[in-house]
């Protein structure tokens, strides 16, 4: 597996893991986690360690942990920001993927 993308119906220029599962790779858990950055210094940019694990818990810098279900979809932006979508809303909501 790899990251994917994922993005409304015009554009799908998440970077993303799709269809998340608990048996999610490592690699693909940390390729994710490395993109995710802290908003509240844009100049500093800095990664946030552990801001995404294989069990399913997305830490959104400076505001709180979500719990990422089988079937979700977390994408991150090209500032490092975080992106949950549920399955149901992938499925009926106009998400693309690839």
């Amino acid at each position: 597996m790899a990251l994917g993308t994922m993005g409304s119906s015009t554009t799908t220029g998440l970077q993303s893991i799709n269809g998340f599962t608990y048996s999610v790779p490592a690699a693909d858990a940390g390729n994710l986690a490395n993109l995710i950055k802290d908003d509240t210094n844009p100049g500093a940019h800095a990664i946030v360690p552990g801001a995404f694990e294989q069990n399913g818990l997305l830490f959104i810098p400076r505001r709180g942990i979500l719990k990422v279900l089988p079937g979700d979809y977390v994408g991150v932006d090209a500032n490092g920001w975080p992106i949950l979508v549920s399955a149901y809303s992938i499925a009926t909501g106009g998400w693309t993927h690839s």
